[in-house]
């Protein structure tokens, strides 16, 4: 059986119970119950179509899950739209980078801001001086977040002329731009060369700190896995495998045999 973290209840901030989604005849994801710590950067691991994927977007709203329950901070969230659940402070990238190519760095962490205004878009639309006065103060925060990522001296530039890297900060700046206190990154490291990868396990660490967030990933990357992550869950054709700190989960049987095959576990 997966360890389970033994974490106090109101040091929680993201629970899952039983969680299950199935497409038809497809068991997706099976009973997936775990529990993260607030301010952790915590790992969800496993082959290609474990489920991974899937776990993320009953999370974040994309997916209603055909039975189980999120709990966020103690409230049930699953099922809700996704703008909700955002909107209650989860916020997510995705595998393949989904940014506005066409409009600039700037307006690309705007578009995130725009969960947390307070004008109407009435008032928006015929330029209100209150409206104006939290354009300016949205312009301002977003200039900020691009700072905090190292992007702000390429603010005005078209988000398709960033290098790979950079389109992946970006990415996290529009997220943080929703102000989470729970941020899933999926496949963060995906396309990176070994010093962007390098580089990457700074930059999540620095940002847990700067924003006091809790940090779910994603990722194939064994390197940046085990050297950033605190506790991992693995996950096998959508059923937990193994639950633990990355150095047992390192040379955990089952997981050796998920990754590489039966041979490899017994050699």
């Amino acid at each position: 059986m997966p360890t389970t973290q033994t974490t106090p209840a109101d040091d929680v901030i993201l629970e899952t119970r039983e969680l299950t989604m199935r497409f038809g005849g497809l068991l997706a994801v099976a009973d997936f119950s775990a529990s993260f710590p607030r301010g952790s950067i915590t790992g969800l691991i496993g082959p290609n179509g474990a489920g991974k994927t899937t776990c993320f977007n009953m999370i974040t709203g994309f997916y209603r899950p055909t039975s189980g329950e999120v709990l966020f901070e103690g409230v049930p969230i699953a099922g809700l739209p996704a703008h909700k659940v955002c909107r209650a402070g989860i916020a997510r990238t995705f595998q393949n980078i989904r940014l506005f190519n066409n409009e600039t760095v700037l307006e690309n962490v705007m578009i995130g801001r725009h969960l947390r205004q307070k004008t109407s878009w009435l008032q928006t639309l015929v330029f209100t001086p209150a409206s104006e006065r939290e354009n300016r103060r949205d312009q301002a925060r977003c200039l900020e977040l691009l700072d905090a990522v190292g992007l702000a001296d390429l603010a005005g530039e078209k988000a398709s002329s960033l290098p790979y890297g950079a389109q992946r900060r970006l990415e996290i700046a529009r997220a943080l731009a929703t102000e989470p206190r729970f941020l899933l990154l999926d496949e963060p490291a995906a396309g990176m060369n070994p010093q962007e990868s390098e580089d990457l396990m700074g930059f999540v660490r620095a940002i847990r700190q700067a924003f006091g967030l809790t940090i779910l990933l994603i990722e194939h990357d064994m390197k940046v896995v085990m050297g950033i992550c605190e506790h991992l869950w693995v996950l096998d054709y959508g059923q937990t495998i193994a639950s633990g700190p990355p150095e047992a989960i390192r040379s955990d049987p089952k997981v050796i045999t998920a990754y590489l095959g039966e041979e490899h576990a017994h050699a």
